[in-house]
C-alpha cells in the first residue's frame, strides 16, 4: 500500500487536542491542505428539547457555528485551505458515509481509549468507523 501522497484524507474532530493533533498527522499524507476533509457530527436535536421548542436553535445555525468554530481553530494551524463539513447523527456512521462521499482514501482519527463500562455503554466511534469505512482508517493511539 502506498502512503503518500493522499489526494483525499478525512479527520473526524470532536474539539479535542487530540482531534486536531490527528489533523496535524493527516496533513503529513497529503500535499497540500486542500486534500484534507475535516468533518464535525452533531448530534441530532430532539423535539423535545427546549430550544427545538421555543424555536431558538436549529440545526442550520448548530452548523454555522460549529463550522466556524473549526475554521478558527484549523486557520490557527495556518490550515485555511482545508474543507470543512458538518454532518447530523450517529458520529461512526455519519464519518463512514461522508468519506465515501468524499471519495476519501484514508480515514485519520484517534483513539480516546475508553474501557470497561464506559466503552461498553457508550461503544467507540474509532471502532465503528473502522468496521463501516469503505476505505483504510487509521487510529492514533494515545
Amino acid at each position: 500500500m502506498v502512503w503518500l501522497p493522499k489526494q483525499s484524507v478525512v479527520v473526524p474532530v470532536d474539539f479535542s487536542d487530540k482531534s486536531f493533533d490527528a489533523v496535524a498527522a493527516a496533513l503529513e499524507l497529503v500535499e497540500d491542505a486542500s486534500h484534507l476533509h475535516v468533518v464535525h457530527v452533531l448530534p441530532s436535536l430532539e423535539p423535545a428539547e427546549p430550544g427545538v421548542i421555543w424555536s431558538t436553535i436549529d440545526d442550520p445555525s448548530r452548523a454555522r457555528h460549529a463550522e466556524q468554530a473549526i475554521h478558527e481553530r484549523l486557520e490557527e494551524h495556518g490550515l485555511k485551505q482545508a474543507q470543512v463539513a458538518i454532518a447530523f447523527g450517529d458520529p461512526g456512521r455519519e464519518i463512514a458515509e461522508y468519506a465515501q462521499k468524499a471519495s476519501a482514501e484514508l480515514i485519520v482519527l484517534p483513539s480516546h481509549g475508553r474501557t470497561g463500562i464506559t466503552r461498553m455503554l457508550i461503544g467507540s466511534v474509532a471502532e465503528r468507523v473502522v468496521r463501516l469505512a469503505h476505505c483504510p482508517v487509521l487510529v492514533l493511539r494515545d
